[in-house]
């Protein structure tokens, strides 16, 4: 590559609007063998290679983003028509007159590092072949793996981008194939494959998998090719553990469960025994461990969250799950592997006099009762965030663990790191959100002298807290409003746009307002104030709502909605209906047109307010959920309390999908 040494600094270039060079550093020249002289001026579409010199330099094609920032690979071409493989970012800038200008910053894209990943050391040595194809299937990383294989294998060369769909016989894996998991996201797992020459001996077979690579921000980067040998057992048995770890590790969003899962897996998978501890970072709501007293055995550094052994009883642990664990100060790998963030890797556990072992007299004595002698303890780190340690010993397996076996204890952890990590993020965000949405709904409801009135909430186990409120508003007259609501998404954000719609709805409803007029003016008010904050035409707070207005005194009751679920009527009699309200337009929508739908009920009638997580399921639609809820409301009588209990109990089957919110009134002369 002329120019384009490994370790060069970038090449930095600026063009104008039209397309011009109109900057040009010390390491273009270096790179690409053109002068500021010879180049400045000229279209800088002059230093890029065919395939990409049909749209401009900064929106090249196979890149990432928009006119304002990109990054991707761009074919750049040298002085004497050599083609440069590099990596390259733009970003759009103004010059002193306004006019837009865009910096390119490119580096030859050599075998060294590329940024792809936090764990890019750990992948380039791993014991797979790993490949990255950007958005034109050419190939942009590849690990030393794949580079070893380029002779049998010509298209693991950086920058030789796969063939046509209909000329993929000699590729490594189909062109459509990489295609289509660019276009759908859709991984392929453990595609058999045949490198090498069969007719020399020199076939090898190959598990293959196949998934995109997406930026942080959800952009799509390419497709990442990992392949291991599974010609001989081992690599089989490798194999299997890792297809066990994307199955098993990271079910649910529970720390707790998270570190179990990975202590399972390495049991029997590769250990005799295995135990997960984590930081108090890690462990949302725990008892801070400084406020714990250190002891004579140490100080309490971790806690336990994940304990496997292949005894029942599990005789080589100190220390139960969900306790502290101590650790000598500055003697222990424990201690040592948490101050540098590297593994510790002993295959055979040294035992002798001054060991750490030896002067911790209790774990000593379980280390010589249970036979132990080999130990891998590595770091659980992600995002830059250390969360614990994670220790692997053999006892009962008489093999000493090997270099492979730290190469894949390491790529389990970072796995299971990054599992930990998210359920660590959810649940601080789900208790935040818990708790601003507990402060946000009504802490007593009350129905005045019009309605006696009860409800439940139940915050989604899978999807986080989202916006579902409810309230009652007794006015001077004794008329009552009674209010269900369903703002779209989940978290932080819900819980923050469901109380700014509670008070917009309360301050309108003390002006006196029919239903329909005041949903409508709630659709405004929405509007306005995302539009005020600068937020897109549509807003992003969109909820739905049912607003029902009742007078004791005439026992008429106005209700309407923003596209919400009909309430359902108990009359005394025990007949169940579903009135039907003219179902408007969501709130926030700015569109307007809501109705209100005036009824007569009984003294004693039930009116039941809901969200469509009390009766929308994954087996069935609104209408089956609906009637799902009459029949149930048939069988049910009782205090109001006991009955919002019982149609809990019977709608709502396991975990709730969405939040669920269920207000029910009984009218009162």
């Amino acid at each position: 590559m002329s120019g384009a040494a490994e370790g060069a600094i970038p090449a930095i270039g600026v063009v104008d609007a039209e397309g011009r060079l109109i900057g040009w550093s010390h390491g273009a020249e270096e790179i690409l063998g053109y002068t500021a002289g010879e180049i400045l001026g000229r279209p800088g579409t002059d230093a890029r290679m065919e395939r990409d010199r049909d749209s401009p330099v900064w929106s090249w094609k196979g890149g990432t983003g928009d006119e304002n920032y990109r990054t991707g690979v761009l074919g750049l071409r040298h002085r004497s028509g050599e083609q440069i493989l590099a990596r390259a970012e733009s970003a759009r800038i103004a010059t002193t007159d306004g006019a837009p200008a865009w910096v390119v910053v490119a580096r030859p894209a050599a075998e060294g590092p590329t940024g792809l990943s936090l764990l890019e050391p750990l992948l380039t040595r791993a014991p797979v072949v790993m490949v990255v194809w950007d958005t034109d299937l050419v190939p942009i990383w590849r690990n030393e793996q794949a580079r070893d294989l380029e002779q049998t294998v010509p298209h693991f060369g950086i920058g030789r981008p796969l063939p046509e769909s209909g000329d993929g016989a000699d590729a490594p894996v189909p062109p459509e194939l990489v295609r289509r998991v660019l276009d759908d996201g859709e991984p392929v797992i453990d595609r058999e494959c045949r490198w090498g020459r069969a007719d020399r001996g020199e076939e090898r077979i190959y598990s293959a998998f196949l998934f995109r690579v997406e930026s942080v921000d959800g952009r799509v980067f390419g497709v990442c090719l990992m392949a291991i040998d599974i010609t001989h057992s081992r690599a089989r048995q490798r194999l299997a553990l890792l297809r066990e770890a994307s199955v098993q590790i990271g079910t649910t969003l529970d720390v707790q469960r998270t570190a179990q899962e990975l202590a399972d897996l390495a049991v029997p998978g590769f250990a005799d025994y295995a135990t997960v501890d984590l930081t108090e970072a890690a462990l949302p709501g725990s008892v801070p461990l400084e406020r714990l007293e250190t002891t004579e055995a140490g100080v309490p550094l971790l806690r336990r969250a994940g304990l496997a052994s292949t005894y029942r009883a599990i005789p080589e642990s100190l220390r139960p799950n969900e306790r502290p664990v101590l650790y000598v100060p500055d003697s222990s790998p424990f201690s040592r592997v948490l101050t540098s963030g590297r593994p510790h890797f002993e295959p055979v556990l040294d035992t002798s006099p001054g060991a750490w072992v030896v002067r911790d007299p209790e774990r000593a004595k379980v280390v010589s009762a249970t036979g132990m002698h080999s130990q891998i303890m590595v770091p659980l780190k992600a995002r830059g965030r250390l969360l614990g340690v994670a220790a692997f010993l053999r006892s009962d397996n008489p093999a000493s663990f090997t270099e492979d076996d730290l190469l894949l204890v390491e790529e389990l952890a970072a796995r299971a790191a990054r599992s930990l990590d998210n359920a660590r993020r959810y649940t601080l965000e789900r208790d935040t959100a818990l708790a601003l949405q507990h402060r946000l709904l009504p802490q007593r409801l009350s129905g005045g002298d019009a309605v006696e009135v009860a409800s439940r909430y139940l915050p989604s186990d899978t999807r986080g807290v989202g916006g579902d409120w409810y309230d009652t508003i007794v006015l001077p007259d004794s008329r009552v409003a009674l209010i269900v609501g369903d703002v779209t998404g989940h978290g932080l954000d819900a819980a923050a746009n469901m109380g700014r719609l509670r008070a917009f709805t309360e301050a309108l409803t003390y002006q006196d307002l029919p239903p329909g007029e005041l949903l409508a003016h709630l659709d405004e008010v929405v509007t306005r104030f995302a539009e005020a904050e600068g937020e897109d035409v549509v807003s992003p707070v969109a909820a739905t709502c049912l607003y029902a207005l009742y007078d004791p005194a005439t026992r008429r009751c106005a209700i309407a909605s923003a596209g919400h679920p009909p309430p359902a009527l108990v009359h005394p009699a025990g007949d169940v209906s579903f009135p039907g309200v003219p179902s408007g337009t969501p709130i926030g929508l700015g569109m307007g047109g809501h109705e209100s739908l005036e009824l007569e009920l009984d003294e004693g009638t039930l009116l039941v307010l809901y969200t469509d997580g009390l009766i929308e399921h994954r087996e069935s639609d609104l209408g089956a959920g609906m009637r799902r809820l009459g029949e149930a409301l048939t069988r049910t009588t009782g205090p109001l309390d006991r009955l919002c209990s019982d149609l809990i109990g019977t709608l709502v089957e396991g975990a709730p999908q969405d939040d669920v919110t269920l207000l029910i009134a009984r009218t009162r002369r």
